[in-house]
């Protein structure tokens, strides 16, 4: 099964991980991992005057302090995974990588805010539920 992993480095994508743990079926050389991480893009005015290679250092670091401890995670488990951020932001970005990429299933956590809070702020995993074909499990 080629399954894709979107992570933030929150308290929920370590939740996530722990339920893939816990479930041997989740886990496994069977398996093809992804995992994915959308990078919020510097704000177009202050990128417009930054060095392209201090924009695309800080790009590359903010996706490498979520992806560090995955990577442990995964070593741990004796799994391999390929990593991969995007820049942009996280429901659409998660939404077109899933379906570009041909994946069986999406693991993500959530937050679990109540149906009000969704329909107030929006949830990065209500909106990929919204925007993608892909079977998503959910993890609270």
């Amino acid at each position: 099964m080629k399954i894709l992993v979107a992570v933030d480095g929150s308290e929920f994508t370590k939740r996530m991980l722990a339920y893939l743990a816990a479930h041997d079926e989740w886990l496994g050389d069977r398996h093809d991992y992804t995992v994915i991480y959308a990078v919020s893009a510097v704000p177009p005015r202050a990128a417009a005057v930054l060095d392209k290679a201090v924009l695309k250092g800080h790009y590359d670091d903010e996706a490498e302090k979520v992806f560090k401890p995955i990577r442990t995670f995964f070593l741990k488990q004796g799994l391999r995974a390929q990593f991969v951020f995007k820049i942009g932001a996280a429901a659409d970005t998660i939404a077109a990588i899933a379906d570009k990429g041909d994946f069986d299933l999406l693991v993500m956590g959530s937050h679990g805010h109540g149906s009000l809070t969704n329909l107030v702020m929006g949830s990065v995993a209500t909106k990929v539920l919204a925007r993608t074909r892909v079977p998503v499990l959910l993890v609270r």
